[in-house]
């Protein structure tokens, strides 16, 4: 006898789509033989009415019954910093790796992972996309330029210049579209290559393979990217060429330009902006777009929210969930944080800055600006991907093939620096990375229309590599029995939203209620517990949170404080071996809540964090491998977690 849960059927993906055979398809002949012997035997043919009366409770379903695994940022040799590194794998690898093939690395390993992606999106620069491939192979009309002459030297020789090479070549293109290295002839023909081998790796219902680029302004080493993704194939995404830096560094104009495109083409397409804890203070403003100086005003606010609903929550740069400075009472909110500076450390973080970086908080001055401009434009899902630029999506801590070609698995790798910048000794070391992350999706298929659509609604979740299912719903109708149906998922549609929705009181005194579940990966590690994280705006324009742990694994022996705090797990990890043992902690977690300190007044968000038990991080498996010795400040215990998006309550 099986015993899957309810909430396990509910949630059982699909991993691949069958074609009928016609052989077992019914002729006309067939049925008349079948309504003849039903009549022999007396038996009654079904009738219209009862076949409207379906027995199944799957009939009909209108909401989304699979999460969908994917990587919203991915780069190729196409990237002008992943080619300058010595990143040779093509879109084509790109491709064959996530879908789950075996592929050669650029530095001549073996490499495959443990289960397929179901979708991919390739975002490589739009600035000088393809340019440092060509300068490096020779291309004559940029070999006609002696700067990129010697430009190209200091690529191929490696070493302390490579960094400072590429970050001379990334500031000099911003701002000019007169740059030697921008040469439309070269950006068309690599986007065209580009988007019809995405066209050919696209299978509905088996693998997607979503079309984006990502705009890429870095001024000063600093990190406002946005990547843009496409619900559109080749044919719309071919009449017009990609957005870029030179263009603008502006993201109102990046705005106006996927105006354009929907206006000219008919398409759809959408902007998530990176993790930003390297923006050093630039990516969620509360006063004025730091590109231009000038205040927000409604029209800002509105626009950003219409065209970045979610935001890239986790990736190899770090973790941008929470900062222990924003949020001293929150325990894990010391989490794979990049706070040392931006991208080159030429820039010093100063704490100043990290309000404007950090997705908690950019949640909560979203309540500020909703109240002052009249609409939130931080209001957004919350996604993980890789940033990955060796074209190989890798997020497991014991497949973690780096960030860039020149530091895929080897014996020296957690000793390096990320980057050699001659003026900068203090450099990010590749210790310092994350193996993270994965976008989860609720889409009723996987296809390209389904997952940019669940992209726009929200109903889309972040992990730091783990594929764990999470399930969040809010409302005001829920019960307690609830969470402990088999129907958990259709109770929480019927009465309620899903992650990414917005709920109002009725009465203006119930507080509101929610469903939650989550289940483990079952290639990685039992959950320690779920916590609630809600924020909210007062009556005189303070933000504030609190964390709420409301249901965890080995409960027999774990008891809340008074102050609501949790004992540890525990932790089996065994950093010799590179290894942990599932004793602790649950498979499955389920609980209601209802918000304890709710005013109806006050404007609110909630979203969850779910965690993990301790596990190796990826340092200590090269250390296993390799037969070397740690780095002396690496962190070797890690514990994976998962961010839904939030679900909002607007006082009406």
């Amino acid at each position: 006898m099986s015993t899957e849960t309810g909430f396990q059927r509910i949630t059982a993906k699909r991993i691949g789509s069958h074609k009928r055979d016609k052989s077992q398809t019914p002729t006309r002949r067939s049925v008349g033989v079948t309504l003849a012997l039903l009549a022999l035997l007396s038996i009654k043919a079904p009738t219209a009415e009862a076949a409207d009366a379906n027995y199944s409770p799957h009939v009909g379903v209108a909401y989304p019954t699979q999460v969908l695994w994917g990587d919203t940022h991915l780069h190729t040799s196409n990237s002008f910093d992943a080619r300058a590194v010595g990143g040779t794998l093509e879109v084509d690898g790109a491709y064959r790796f996530a879908r789950g093939d075996e592929v050669i690395s650029a530095t001549g390993q073996a490499i495959r992972l443990a289960r397929p992606l179901d979708f991919l999106v390739i975002t490589d620069h739009s600035d000088l996309m393809g340019s440092i491939d060509e300068l490096l192979k020779g291309n004559k009309i940029f070999m006609a330029n002696s700067q990129l002459r010697k430009a190209r030297e200091k690529l191929l020789s490696g070493g302390p210049n490579v960094g400072m090479t590429l970050l001379g070549l990334i500031s000099a293109v911003e701002g000019d579209t007169n740059n030697p290295l921008i040469n439309e002839s070269v950006t068309r023909s690599v986007w065209d290559d580009y988007i019809k081998t995405a066209d050919r790796y696209n299978e509905p219902g088996r693998f997607t393979a979503m079309i984006g680029y990502e705009w890429t302004p870095s001024k000063g080493g600093g990190n406002d990217h946005r990547n843009v993704l496409y619900r559109d194939g080749a044919d719309f995404a071919k009449q017009l060429l990609p957005f870029t830096a030179a263009q603008s560094v502006n993201p109102e104009d990046l705005w106006a330009w996927m105006q354009r495109y929907e206006d000219e083409t008919g398409g759809q397409v959408l902007a998530l902006a990176h993790n930003a804890n390297i923006s050093n203070g630039t990516m969620f403003p509360v006063e004025a777009n730091h590109a231009t100086g000038k205040k927000l005003t409604p029209d800002y606010v509105e626009k950003r929210i219409r065209w970045e609903p979610i935001y890239e929550v986790t990736q190899m740069k770090g973790d941008g969930e929470a900062h222990p400075y924003l949020s001293p009472d929150d325990e894990f909110a010391d989490f794979e944080n990049w706070d040392r500076g931006n991208t080159t450390l030429l820039e010093p973080k100063k704490p100043e800055m990290l309000q404007y970086e950090y997705a908690r908080e950019a949640l909560k001055n979203g309540l500020v600006l909703q109240r002052k401009l009249g609409t939130n434009p931080y209001q957004f899902g919350m996604l993980g991907s890789t940033d990955s630029h060796t074209s190989l999506a890798t997020a497991a801590e014991d497949n973690y093939f780096g960030n860039l070609s020149n530091l895929e698995p080897s014996a020296k790798r957690t000793s390096e620096p990320l980057i050699r910048l001659v003026d900068s000794p203090n450099a990010w070391q590749v210790w310092e990375t994350s193996a993270s992350g994965y976008a989860g999706v609720w889409a009723h298929e996987n296809t390209r229309e389904a997952i940019f659509d669940a992209m726009k609604r929200r109903e889309v979740y972040a992990t730091t590599g783990p594929r764990m299912t999470v399930r969040f719903f809010g409302g005001f109708s829920f019960e307690s029995a609830d969470a402990n149906s088999n129907n958990l998922v259709p109770i929480g549609y019927q009465k309620g939203v899903p992650m990414g929705g917005v709920i109002s009181s009725p009465d203006k005194k119930q507080a509101p209620t929610f469903l939650i579940a989550a289940m483990k990966d079952p290639f990685s590690a039992n959950l320690d517990r779920i916590q609630v994280v809600k924020g909210w705006l007062d009556d005189k324009g303070r933000t504030h949170e609190k964390i709420y742990n409301v249901v965890w694994g080995d409960a027999h022996r774990r008891k809340l404080s008074r102050k609501g705090k949790l004992p540890p797990v525990g932790n089996t990890v065994n950093i010799k071996n590179a290894s942990w043992r599932d004793t602790i902690g649950d498979a499955q977690l389920s609980t209601f809540w209802s918000d304890p300190d709710f005013d109806p007044a006050q404007p609110s968000f909630y979203y969850l964090r779910v965690l993990e038990i301790p596990t190796p991080r990826w340092p200590v498996y090269d250390a296993k491998r390799y037969g070397v010795e740690l780095p002396k400040n690496a962190k070797t215990i890690i514990q994976e977690r998962a961010y839904s998006s939030p679900i909002w309550y607007n006082p009406e």
